[in-house]
């Protein structure tokens, strides 16, 4: 019995430094939101008082061993209390062409393309496969679906055509990772680099200076116009939900799908064999490179989908390296989700978030927008230092598997 009561006052010992830390982040939130409607304080005492309670209980949960969310709360408590007394310069017309139901479709449209890649790498390394290549397969994807939209007048050609030539890019990293077993990180950079001077050179060679023409066949958004007229969620899910690109809506369910396919399928158990122990699987009868391949070259078309998703659906044009970096946020969401769907769909969700924020506040904040349009960046740096030592890979990712 006393052995009980130890183990007991033990654990709630345990849970205190969580909750100063949890506290802290709350606090930090608070410091914000006085600042906005209905409240729009306007002393700066206020969310500086805030902001120190918050970084004091961070720093207490620190010094009691939760360092990951009491550092989130020091980060928070300076970030927030920053923000809040910017926010108070603002009056509320101004606040409200910041944060309105636009920001939030905004994320949706940001985080769509690092939800594909980051879905495409999650079955890649899931079966014991880095891609770092994400990124040339989203570009392949954005370059080839424009040029056969083109070509053939419809954006379903041009969807299928970004997947196809994906899919062929990633199959060009398998074949080096698996079959000639070469380093995979290397590998897929290279294929970033293939992709990026490819489409490039493909690009100036039939589009010229003048960049691809004007009127090109879109992915077309589906209209929900009953979402207007719900009484109470009206207002938010009308503009939000009731025009949304098609793509957008893939996403959501392929989130779904992937969690499914992953976590209660012979499918998902047969990847995830693969990616953990892969000697095991084989000694079963689990073809342990067919399982890769697939993973990987489906992780290429995944990709590729975002990509025309940037391309065909977001800009209806190309530029030369248009995904800018969006497939490393991809990975960095992947490995921030902890190689789960839902988790990752959420980082994607963080990243799109700064995304479309930075935009809007480059009208309305008086600070640079080269140094704002660095928010997102700045953003996948701190969720992967909170994070390092933490999340733990597949545990043969990365290590080619020799048949004996």
């Amino acid at each position: 019995m006393s052995t009980g009561r130890t183990m007991l006052a033990h654990g709630r010992t345990a849970l205190e430094p969580r909750r100063l830390a949890i506290i802290g982040i709350a606090l930090a939130a608070l410091a914000v939101w006085t600042a906005l409607p209905p409240w729009m304080i306007r002393w700066e005492g206020v969310p500086v008082a805030l902001g120190l309670l918050a970084a004091a209980a961070g720093l207490a949960a620190v010094t009691r061993g939760e360092r990951r969310l009491g550092s989130w709360a020091l980060a928070l408590a300076g970030v927030a209390t920053v923000a809040a007394i910017w926010a108070q310069t603002k009056d509320e017309s101004s606040l409200g062409a910041v944060l309105n139901t636009g920001l939030l479709a905004a994320t949706l449209r940001f985080a769509t393309p690092l939800a594909f890649a980051a879905l495409g790498g999650l079955f890649s390394e899931r079966s014991g496969v880095v891609n770092i290549g994400l990124e040339g397969m989203m570009l392949m994807g954005a370059f080839f679906g424009i040029w056969a939209t083109i070509w053939s007048g419809s954006w379903v050609v041009g969807v299928l055509c970004a997947m196809v030539f994906g899919g062929l890019l990633a199959a060009v990293h398998a074949v080096f990772s698996i079959h000639l077993r070469a380093d995979q990180i290397v590998s897929g950079f290279a294929m970033n680099f293939l992709a990026l001077g490819l489409t490039g050179y493909l690009f100036i060679s039939i589009y010229g200076l003048q960049g691809t023409p004007p009127g090109v066949d879109r992915i077309p958004d589906v209209h929900l116009g009953f979402l207007h007229d719900l009484p109470a969620l009206g207002g938010l899910l009308g503009p939000v939900f009731g025009q949304l690109n098609l793509l957008i809506w893939v996403v959501l369910a392929l989130v779904v799908i992937v969690h499914v396919v992953i976590f209660r399928t012979a499918i998902g158990l047969r990847i995830r064999a693969v990616g953990e122990h892969p000697r095991a699987a084989d000694t079963v009868g689990i073809s342990v490179s067919r399982v890769r391949y697939g993973a990987v070259i489906l992780s290429g078309m995944l990709a590729a989908l975002g990509g025309a998703y940037l391309s065909v659906g977001f800009v209806g044009s190309f530029g030369q390296n248009m995904t800018a970096g969006r497939g490393f946020i991809a990975l960095a969401a992947l490995i921030f989700g902890k190689w789960k769907p839902i988790p990752t769909f959420g980082a994607c969700l963080l990243f799109g978030f700064a995304s479309g924020l930075a935009q809007r506040l480059q009208a309305e904040a008086d600070i640079s927008a080269n140094l704002i349009s660095t928010l997102p960046y700045i953003l996948v740096l701190a969720a992967l230092v909170g994070v390092v030592g933490r999340s733990v890979p597949p545990a043969a990712v990365g290590r080619p598997y020799v048949k004996q």
